[in-house]
């Protein structure tokens, strides 16, 4: 354990080694602008032209931010704010010596493309969360949820609101009218929120602020000036409902004798969506029948190593406000709450007898679900969550021509609950979450956990100025079924306790029941001078299991990790800001054997001409993987080391691209990979934008698992020399005809080719050298049934010992859609959408190129048309 404890000593000096410097620090005072209740109401069309804005005064003197924090903006900005029973009025005048050049582009809503003012409202006036709406000069509206004091920006939340720009001889100006109910506030007599306002000049790549926040600053929303003023404000409680209809029409290449697959289908459906303010800064979101289709597919993927696959959610109800409910408890993707696993495709596919066919459910019907959220003047967070899916049924055609139904998912009840408290004046937080799983099996699904039950308890301290940290978090979970439920979990690709050489843990096919622990403790210092750095410790059980409503890849970990990094931050010479960055980390199993030691360093410069470069090397050592031989014993990997570069151009041209490069070498040559990159970005008017992200990944691993069989008495585990050749390519086209209209089309071919060759079998899985843990079959020992099958004979006693099939593959998958998007009224919505999708099998004989080809001209695709009407009630 001499390598733990020296991890641990690095960890200790980069959180430790600098507390006793000062932080020095700009100490600025805060801002504040009065607001007077208006007198007329003003029209918002972004002409700024009306008497009513006369009855305040214009606010001015923003300081430059970015690239040169502290020095006065190349053109300066004003702006007015006033209000009256129901809404906030904002005037902004953005100053511009050369109208000609504003960046006008036109975008669907959140593009935040082109010049722009973000408005940045703390009406909670916690300090740490924001509500941003934002005007293009092009009247392209955005709204964002800034959280974490601005480390969190999501632009999920859609909120109903009036905007307008116009550009004139002396810059732009842009109007805005936002709803008090759409803004979440406490009932003071006398309302004090946090406020500023932040310009970007894109050509430029500038941006101002009205509140100096310097760069050495920890926080952002805690920084914002003041606005006052706001007297005698009267709840408006929210009260939404919204209404869909959804007509879908899928045609796809049908299956002979099959009649639930005649190649085509009509659906009608419809619900509604209602979103009611129970007090001012808590709603009560609902839906019934909701429609959680996905208008994009998810990326085409390939897992070699068996673990599942996170993508991110997409649907509406589960987007909105979902940083409330996030509970990220480790490094990574781990979550005590992945919402897609609600409404997720059945557990089970049908059980068919020869002749028989199936109409099996593509997911889980949601019958209702319920959020309850918001933050309270007070500072408390809080989040619920209900949603109950159905039992779902396979419809299955008998060969007599009868039809009968099959149970492929049970009832299934998902509850989330979050709180989470500030305090010490902002400074510090504790939280806490709980979630619950409880399916109904009615003496089925003995394959299922029957409930699963997951807690966890979060905090956070900062402290002199917010310049230093600590936070934490642990977690419990708690899963019960049958027998054969728990032993699948203990012996799942996460686990995997049947490992021969795993004596620290206990595989027992008589439990019911399994709790593990999970958590993590961090350190560090994040504003103040030119020096960050951080340093922690995370932990996941073997018995932890998060899978049944979150997401959890791995436990059996022990990982400890620093960082340190230095920031230029001022302007210099050919620069305007550059970092350096150096990692460490090791990873240890719940047996303490160390499982990989890794440094990485980093450097990343942002230059004068506003292009930009990264550039970072590294090596890993002592790397072993418990999960590698799925089952069998712990397996040695050969260190390697890595280089990577990427260098892009500016960003606010016309034309912009980056070039990536990442190299992976590993002794002995047993592990090679080469990834290259190449994004592009052209807008050659405002009304049309293309991008295009190529990727290229060439793998050679002479250690690929490939499949365990039995020669006698003794397990063999076989792996072979993979050369995997991946190349995805995501073309999207963007045309906006005004800031309500837009025409939208995405395409993602993805292909991934596998061609195996030296079959081996492991021979001394820990062994220093990787000839001595593998033996190589000769030819005398392998060969070919001529039906894709390899036939062993280990002994060489003319007899075959043991076979496995022809590993190779060449996966193919198409995703492409047209999307017509009208916002006729503000909130309310017409879609019309063409999805077209293809994916199988190729032959992994023929180039990547060729691979496409044939999946785009002679495979036949599923098309679907699909029309989605929107209609906002709101009071």
């Amino acid at each position: 354990m001499k390598l733990y404890n020296i991890s641990l000593l690095v960890s200790a000096f980069f959180v430790l080694s600098f507390t006793a410097q000062e932080s020095k620090k700009t100490s600025l005072t805060k801002r504040i602008y009065t607001t007077k209740r208006l007198v007329n109401v003003p029209v918002i069309d972004g002409i700024i032209n009306e008497a009513a804005w006369d009855t305040v005064e214009w606010s001015s003197d923003f300081t430059e931010k970015n690239p040169d924090e502290g020095t006065p903006p190349t053109y300066q900005t004003l702006f007015k704010v006033m209000y009256d029973a129901k809404y906030l009025y904002i005037a902004l005048r953005a100053l511009d010596d050369n109208p000609e050049l504003i960046q006008q582009r036109l975008s669907r809503r959140d593009g935040f493309a082109g010049d722009r003012i973000n408005v940045i409202i703390d009406s909670y006036h916690d300090k740490r969360t924001a509500f941003v709406f934002t005007t293009t000069a092009a009247g392209v509206k955005g709204e964002e949820i800034a959280t974490q004091n601005g480390n969190n920006w999501d632009d999920s939340w859609n909120p109903i609101w009036y905007t307008d720009a116009n550009v004139d001889e002396k810059g732009w100006t842009a109007e805005m009218k936002i709803p008090f109910s759409q803004l979440r506030f406490g009932n003071e007599k006398e309302q004090i929120w946090g406020f500023n306002v932040n310009r970007t000049i894109f050509r430029l790549q500038e941006r101002s602020l009205w509140q100096r926040i310097p760069n050495d600053q920890a926080g952002f929303i805690s920084e914002a000036g003041e606005l006052h003023g706001l007297v005698n404000l009267k709840s408006q409680k929210q009260l939404e409902i919204q209404p869909f209809t959804v007509l879908q029409y899928d045609n796809y290449p049908a299956e002979i004798g099959n009649p639930y697959k005649d190649g085509s289908d009509f659906k009608i459906n419809g619900g509604l969506d209602a979103k009611i303010g129970i007090t001012n800064d808590l709603t009560l979101d609902l839906t019934i029948n909701p429609d959680f289709g996905q208008v994009e597919a998810d990326p085409g993927a390939i897992a070699l190593d068996g673990f599942q696959i996170f993508f991110r959610e997409q649907r509406p109800f589960f987007v909105e406000n979902k940083n409330i409910f996030d509970f990220e408890f480790a490094n990574g993707r781990d979550n005590l709450f992945y919402s897609r696993r609600i409404g997720r495709n059945p557990h089970r596919g049908a059980n068919l007898q020869p002749g028989e066919f199936a109409d099996v459910p593509q997911n889980s019907t949601i019958l209702g679900a319920a959020k309850f959220s918001g933050k309270t003047k007070d500072g408390w967070s809080i989040g619920i969550l209900e949603s109950l899916t159905a039992n779902e049924f396979a419809e299955i055609k008998q060969t007599d021509g009868n039809t009968r139904e099959e149970i492929v998912e049970p009832l299934t009840n998902y509850f989330v609950g979050r709180a989470q408290k500030d305090f010490n004046e902002r400074n510090s937080y504790l939280g806490g979450i709980f979630t619950a799983t409880n399916r109904n099996l009615n003496g089925n699904f003995a394959e299922l956990h029957k409930a699963a039950y997951t807690g966890g308890i979060d905090f956070r301290h900062t402290w002199r100025k917010r310049d230093f940290y600590v936070e934490g978090n642990t977690v419990f979970s708690h899963v019960t079924g049958s027998e054969e439920a728990i032993f699948d979990t203990q012996t799942s690709i996460a686990r995997l306790f049947q490992r021969p050489d795993a004596d620290y843990i206990n595989l027992d096919p008589t439990r019911t029941s399994l709790t593990g622990t999970g958590g993590r403790i961090e350190a560090g210092k994040q504003g103040g001078g030119n020096w960050r750095y951080n340093g922690g410790f995370v932990w996941r059980s073997p018995e932890l299991e998060l899978n049944d409503i979150g997401f959890l890849r791995n436990t059996d970990e022990m990982i400890q990790f620093a960082e340190g990094r230095y920031l230029w931050q001022i302007p210099k010479g050919v620069y305007r800001d550059m970092n350096l960055k150096v990692e460490q980390s090791s990873i240890y199993d719940f047996g303490g054997n160390l499982n990989r030691l890794r440094f990485e360093l980093q450097g990343n410069v942002n230059w004068k001409n506003n292009w930009f470069t990264e550039i970072g090397m590294g090596a890993s050592s002592q790397i072993h993987r418990n999960s590698f031989l799925r089952g069998g014993p712990r397996w040695r990997v050969a260190d390697d080391k890595f280089i990577y570069s990427f260098f892009g151009s500016d960003r606010s041209k016309k034309f912009s691209f980056t070039l990536g490069y990442v190299r992976v070498r590993s002794e002995e040559d047993v592990f090679d990979r080469d990834r290259y990159v190449f994004r592009m970005n052209y807008q050659p008017f405002d009304a049309f934008s293309m991008s295009l992200d190529n990727e290229y990944e060439k793998t050679s691993d002479k250690s690929q698992y490939v499949t365990t069989t039995d020669f006698g008495n003794i397990k063999r585990y076989i792996l072979g020399n993979i050369q995997n050749d991946s190349w995805t390519t995501t073309l999207r086209l963007n045309y906006s005809l005004n800031p309500n209209f837009s025409v939208q089309f995405y395409g993602q071919p993805f292909i991934s080719r596998g061609r195996y060759s030296d079959f081996n079998y492991v021979n001394n899985p820990t062994a220093s050298s990787f000839s001595d843990r593998v033996n190589l079959y000769d030819e005398n020992q392998i060969s070919t049934d001529g039906n894709d099958n390899f036939l062993i004979d280990e002994n060489r006693d003319n007899i075959t010992d043991y076979s496995f099939g022809k590993p190779d593959f060449s996966f193919v998958q198409l995703q492409t859609n047209l999307v017509v998007r009208w916002e006729y009224i503000p909130g309310s919505e017409l879609f019309f959408v063409w999805a077209r999708g293809s994916n199988g099998l190729q032959d992994f004989d023929d180039s990547l190129s060729q691979s496409v080809r044939t999946q785009v001209f002679d495979v036949p695709a599923n098309d679907t048309f699909l029309i989605k009407a929107t209609y906002r009630f709101v009071r």
